[in-house]
């Protein structure tokens, strides 16, 4: 059997998720206590992201990272990513970190920081996922992104009134129905 990039990919995705819930027994990364519980609430929602990274992108925030999702999902679809986590709390930061490292990694940051910490850097792509409000979460992330990057939120089944420029894409997942949402820093 040929190693083609799904087949990569879903190791690498498996071996992150038993990480995961060896790490969920000493702190709590996510309610999720089962691979399959995880797969489908948290791996395959981090997922419907990735299309949405621009190709071209080189540098990526993930806001309020927690136990990974989405963006140590991004880093694991996506290698060609340098990746930046910010989780203020530390045993969280501690996990992803060991993570990385583990999964080789080399090009993620796992950086224990609020994002008001992280001023003065410049991202082609941030993203954030249940951590703030849709559009309070696209006002914030405009400081981090290069003007003409990308700014991704994830939305659940609430949907509210975006701001100006941002587009909604849908997406089922299981029995529900988010959206990845995203909009261009001017």
């Amino acid at each position: 059997m040929s190693d083609t990039p799904p087949d990569r990919l879903r190791r690498a995705l498996d071996q992150y998720v038993v990480l995961l819930l060896q790490w969920n027994r000493r702190i709590n990364l996510t309610a999720a206590r089962s691979v399959d519980d995880i797969w489908a609430h948290h791996v395959e929602d981090s997922l419907a992201v990735v299309p949405h990274v621009p190709a071209d992108a080189q540098r990526l925030l993930d806001v309020g990272s927690g136990g990974g999702f989405p963006g140590l999902v991004i880093a694991i679809a996506r290698p060609d990513l340098s990746v930046t986590l910010l989780e203020p709390v530390h045993k969280k930061r501690a996990f992803l970190a060991t993570a990385a490292r583990e999964l080789g990694l080399s090009t993620v940051d796992a950086l224990a920081e609020r994002l008001e910490a992280h001023a003065g850097r410049s991202y082609d792509v941030a993203t954030s996922r249940a951590t703030w409000p849709v559009g309070e979460w696209i006002d914030r992330a405009r400081a981090f992104v290069k003007p003409g990057g990308l700014i991704i939120a994830m939305e659940g089944r609430d949907q509210h009134a975006l701001p100006d420029g941002a587009t909604r894409s849908p997406y089922v997942l299981g029995d529900r129905t988010r959206s990845v949402v995203t909009c261009r820093n001017n």
